[in-house]
């Protein structure tokens, strides 16, 4: 299996000749660096005009391995080959290393890059990647890996320590300029980059950059550039210097640690491949980089893992406008008077505080009144603010926070808080909240639990991830106004008056919803449905057997017909078909076969049994196998009049979840009687010819990516079809 790492991008506020000229007395050997035995050049050439010298050189390292493994190899240093291109004109140092040492048995690839600053001349960035393919290696194939991830982290971490100990040499040898290169014969004008010439490089360049967000915009984590005082000179200097852009698909190391943590470099690693791999694949909106980090955490820096549950993710927030929730989501009164919980400043290491005195609240009678689908949008929304409430406090205490902590108070939980729809609800609740904000929960302080607390926690617990529950204390009685208790994490000065604290908490002090207030189920259900279908697209349920199909009838050839699907379970098969006869109209409803009453779900079957494949309708497009979390875009220029189906059938058993944990349908299968495979969410719109002309990207057919794509989803036949598959 080839590892691949890639490091953030690094930024010298220094010129690229001065820090070239520090990079050449890393040779032919270093002291900083001890593993670095030494080096010769074996070949160098310049070009005729000097602006491109190239070097190649033979490296010896001493690599820092158990001297078992470097007996059984048989040598005591290892050797690569390393080719240096330096570029004057275009102000560029690209150098490749490959291992010579047991290359039959190893390969390891390495590619580094130093270049002008895109939006300031005057600095330098440098990018590293690297991969390791590990083929065989006397049996210790694990050993060499871990030595391999150690050497790169020492290296990633080593490299701007010494080009800065270079430079400050050159400086005290008095060495503060390099000129720049400059054509040998100024009779004839040079072709120039922009990098070259300061008559004509912008301040800022027009490629996009991610940089830190800026002060003055703090839903903006992604904005280009903004390094400027009023007087327009670069800002170089201070803690609330807004760090320099890099581009798109690339992190600043800087940006890396003032807000998203200390990192170790093969996490840095991780974040960095999987939003580029993000920007590639995925064609909706990009999670800002510390909901990225997120997931890598909950899955351990698993990139497989987290990709899976980050896509899966994506998948759920698209579908339900989760992004538009905050500015959409009006909470309803009773949700106000009744809801014991809200945010009260931050503890004490800046994390927003979340406190919810759960034993004064009335669940059963908020279910009751509100139906699930309410509660969860309200739990949803609260995750939602708690995200943009760290953001902010990110700003403000200059460091990283990326959690917050929640306080529940117990006080007043009694058996009638074990109603059984009440406990389904909150236990669907935290199966959405742990599967799409991971590590939002820095701490969980539960307070005066009562007797009755076990009962709940023997419930509740097996749906909590086991890292969550690390964070849970629990504090029995007045145990948590002692050494050890709430002053060890909030400040005395904001602990609630109902806790004993001097802190007027606005939270509402709840009480039971009065039974006036309760709709019957057919009430609650309608208003469900509302919630969740406010959108252009529709869903479907698809069974073993039982396809969803849709017709579309296309009067004018040459017409395009577009589809955009997500699918939200299990697998399935994508075909179009064209028949000249009309289908007969949906047959009942199957889905009472299946025993499954959920609203808003559809299932329509239009082919007829008795239609034989090739005779009554044919196929106009080869089948597409979508996998689940993928989303799908696509276009089919129609040839002749009559009816196309749209058909969604069925593939196999759903994909494997990958977590442990159990799932709330598995443990309460008797109050599920679903049994539906497979779910789609889709959206179809018919374009004129004349519509279709000079629009093709945007009806171009893709996967966005959001898991990855079979060998059949790629070799579609396309013949009939203005789309076209891209990643």
């Amino acid at each position: 299996m080839v590892q691949k790492y890639q490091s953030p991008v690094r930024v010298y506020k220094h010129p690229f000749e001065l820090v070239m000229a520090a990079y050449e007395r890393r040779f032919p050997t270093c002291h900083l660096i001890p593993m670095f035995v030494g080096s010769e050049v074996v070949n160098e050439e310049v070009s005729e005009d000097g602006s491109v010298h190239r070097v190649e050189r033979r490296c010896a390292l001493d690599v820092d391995a158990p001297r078992l493994l470097k007996r059984i190899a048989g040598v005591d240093h290892v050797y690569f080959n390393q080719k240096n291109t330096l570029n004057k004109r275009e102000r560029t140092l690209h150098i490749e290393s490959r291992n010579e040492s047991f290359s039959n048995r190893v390969v390891v690839h390495e590619t580094c890059c130093y270049s002008v600053h895109p939006e300031n001349e005057d600095w330098t960035c440098f990018e590293q990647t690297a991969s390791l393919d590990i083929k065989s290696f006397f049996g210790f194939e694990s050993t060499v890996e871990k030595i391999a991830m150690k050497q790169y982290a020492s290296s990633i971490n080593k490299g701007k320590e010494i080009i800065e100990y270079y430079l400050n040499e050159l400086e005290v040898e008095g060495i503060l300029h390099v000129p720049r290169w400059i054509p040998p014969s100024r009779s004839l004008p040079q072709p120039t980059s922009l990098s070259t010439s300061p008559a004509v490089l912008p301040k800022h360049v027009g490629a996009p950059a991610l940089c830190a967000p800026h002060a003055s915009d703090p839903n903006d984590g992604s904005g280009g550039l903004e390094a400027k005082q009023d007087g327009g000179a670069p800002q170089t200097d201070g803690l609330t210097e807004i760090l320099a852009g890099t581009p798109e698909d690339k992190l600043d190391a800087d940006y890396i640690k003032r807000y998203l943590g200390d990192l170790t470099p093969l996490q840095e690693s991780c974040l960095i491949r999987l939003r580029k791999w993000l920007q590639e694949t995925h064609k909706g909106k990009i999670p800002k980089d510390e909901h990225i980090l997120r997931f890598l955490r909950a899955r351990d820096f698993n990139m497989d893992k987290a990709r899976e549950i980050l896509c899966q993710s994506l998948t759920w927030r698209k579908q339900h406008q989760v992004d538009y929730l905050l500015e959409t989501w009006n909470s309803p009164q009773v949700l106000q008077d009744f809801y014991t919980g809200g945010w009260h400043h931050h503890d004490r290491d800046g994390r927003p505080l979340y406190i919810l005195r759960l034993g004064q609240m009335d669940t059963k009678g908020l279910v009751r009144a509100l139906g699930e689908e309410s509660l969860l949008r309200h739990v949803l929304s609260i995750n939602e603010e708690g995200l943009r409430r760290c953001e902010e406090n990110t700003k403000v205490f200059g460091r990283p926070i990326s959690c917050w902590t929640c306080l529940v108070d117990l006080e007043g939980l009694n058996m009638r808080h074990l109603w059984r729809p009440g406990v389904k609800a909150l236990l669907r609740i935290i199966e959405v909240v742990e599967a799409n904000y991971p590590e939002t929960l820095g701490r969980l302080l539960i307070l005066r639990a009562p007797r009755v607390f076990p009962v709940l926690w023997t419930l509740v617990s097996p749906f909590i991830d086991e890292n969550t529950r690390k964070k849970f204390l629990i504090y029995a009685g007045n145990d948590y106004q002692g050494p050890g208790g709430l002053v060890d994490y909030i400040d005395k000065e904001i602990i609630p008056d109902f806790l004993g604290g001097e802190s007027m908490c606005e939270v509402p002090e709840g009480g039971l919803v009065p039974k006036s207030m309760y709709r019957t189920p057919e009430e609650v259900e309608s208003e469900d449905v509302r919630l969740w279908t406010e959108t252009i697209y529709q869903s479907s349920s698809i069974f073993k057997g039982a396809p969803h199909e849709l017709v579309i009838e296309i009067i004018d050839a040459a017409s395009v017909i577009t589809w955009d699907f997500d699918v939200c379970k299990g697998d399935i098969i994508f075909n179009i078909y064209h028949s000249k006869r009309a289908p007969q109209p949906p047959r009942k409803d199957p889905l009472g076969a299946h025993g499954i009453t959920s609203p808003g779900l559809n299932n329509v079957q239009l082919i007829d049994k008795s239609w034989t494949l090739g005779q009554d309708y044919s196929m106009v497009e080869s089948p597409l196998t979508c996998k689940e979390g993928e989303s799908v875009q696509g276009s089919h220029i129609t040839r002749w009049p009559g009816f196309y189906i749209l058909q969604w059938k069925f593939h196999s058993m759903p994909a494997c979840s990958a977590t442990n944990l159990p799932r709330v349908d598995d443990v309460l299968a008797t109050l599920q009687v679903s049994s539906h495979k497979c779910k789609v969410m889709y959206y179809t719109e018919v374009l004129g010819s004349e519509d279709f002309r000079g629009s093709m990207t945007s009806l171009e057919s893709s996967h966005s990516g959001f898991s990855q794509l079979s060998a059949a989803t790629v070799s579609s036949n396309h013949s009939q079809s203005s789309s076209m598959i891209s990643r």
